[in-house]
């Protein structure tokens, strides 16, 4: 096992350490440990039901989300809207779905929607910047706002279904919306998908003259401007914008792989989740995956902790917090950017 191999083993490790810990202090005179722990397997990772259908379904959106930051971030922008290029990315998923006559490439066609959905929201700040030098940190934070009142307004309003009684859109077709992938649960295609862009993402950051790019510029973009004539703003922009994708593509596998429908807050906080996700990654794609699967067991392990002993529900966002912060105490190295670019990352 090398040193980042190791790196990354000690921070789950700690991460696993650390929640039993924080379930532990979370204790009060009528929790039992026992149950509290108890409570925390069973909810995540404990029962086939929790892990196929309650983790892994959760792990699917800060997957896709994530390895669309770390392109981001390996470009030096700071992508923080997330959250409203998924919700975009959903609502225009839910649109598409929402025809009936789309035939067998209904799905595909829904989630390309969604894909192009987000690229387009995230392409706002693009322009933003490139144009008007606003920072992407503070346009995507604001586009994140204006993207959750956009989805209240559609489905109180335009989208709302036909007897006007619930907040949300007709359910979508049944053409456009994922298989199950295991029996009996509902897990669907879209965490291979997920996985699938991970590994397109690596191959483009490594394997690509855009992809190195992008890192190149993420590094030093005077120099990449200087010695490689490189369009800085251009690349800066172009990895926005496949980040926004990636997230809207999220959207778009929320709508046809578990809501079938739009609503608000249709997402629990994803787009913020995978910032954390793509932080413990290092902002390699590869590992996204792995650091998604973390977050997700906290998530669920903190709902079945609510559920079934009483322990309040924000305890997830603490455990959250603990493992970022023993991440950066470990000083394994994940969160520095390459020493050398065109290195294989």
């Amino acid at each position: 096992m090398n040193a980042r191999s190791a790196g990354i083993g000690a921070v789950v490790t700690v991460g696993i350490v650390l929640t039993v810990l924080m379930a532990l202090w979370w204790l009060s005179p009528t929790h039992n440990a026992g149950a509290v722990v108890v409570a925390f397997w069973n909810g995540s990772l404990g029962t086939r039901s929790a892990f196929f259908s309650g983790t892994l379904v959760r792990a699917v959106p800060l997957t896709l989300v994530g390895a669309g930051l770390c392109v981001a971030f390996r470009a030096g922008v700071f992508n923080i809207g997330g959250e409203g290029q998924l919700a975009i990315g959903a609502v225009a998923a839910t649109v598409v779905g929402l025809e009936h006559s789309l035939g067998p490439l209904h799905v595909v066609a829904a989630l390309a929607a969604g894909a192009v959905g987000g690229a387009l929201w995230a392409g706002v700040a693009a322009v933003l910047k490139r144009r008007f030098g606003v920072l992407e940190v503070i346009s995507t934070i604001m586009l994140n706002f204006v993207a959750t009142n956009l989805v209240a307004y559609l489905v109180r309003g335009p989208l709302q279904e036909a007897k006007r009684v619930y907040p949300q859109t007709e359910l979508i077709a049944v053409s456009a919306r994922l298989a199950r992938l295991a029996p009996g649960s509902r897990l669907h295609w879209g965490v291979l998908l997920a996985v699938t862009a991970c590994v397109v993402a690596w191959w483009f950051l490594r394997e690509t003259a855009a992809g190195f790019r992008v890192r190149v510029v993420g590094a030093s973009p005077s120099a990449a401007a200087i010695v490689g004539r490189v369009d800085v703003r251009r690349v800066a922009a172009g990895a926005l914008v496949v980040s926004g994708a990636l997230a809207g593509l999220a959207g778009g596998v929320e709508v046809t792989g578990v809501t079938y429908a739009l609503y608000e807050n249709i997402s629990p906080g994803y787009g913020f989740s995978a910032i954390a996700v793509a932080i413990l990654a290092g902002q390699r794609p590869l590992l996204v995956p792995l650091s998604a699967l973390l977050f997700a067991t906290l998530e669920t392990g903190a709902l079945g902790m609510q559920r079934d002993a009483g322990v309040p529900s924000v305890v997830a966002s603490a455990l959250e917090a603990v493992v970022i912060l023993a991440t950066l105490l470990l000083g394994s190295g994940l969160l520095r950017k390459p020493a050398a670019v065109a290195q294989p990352q």
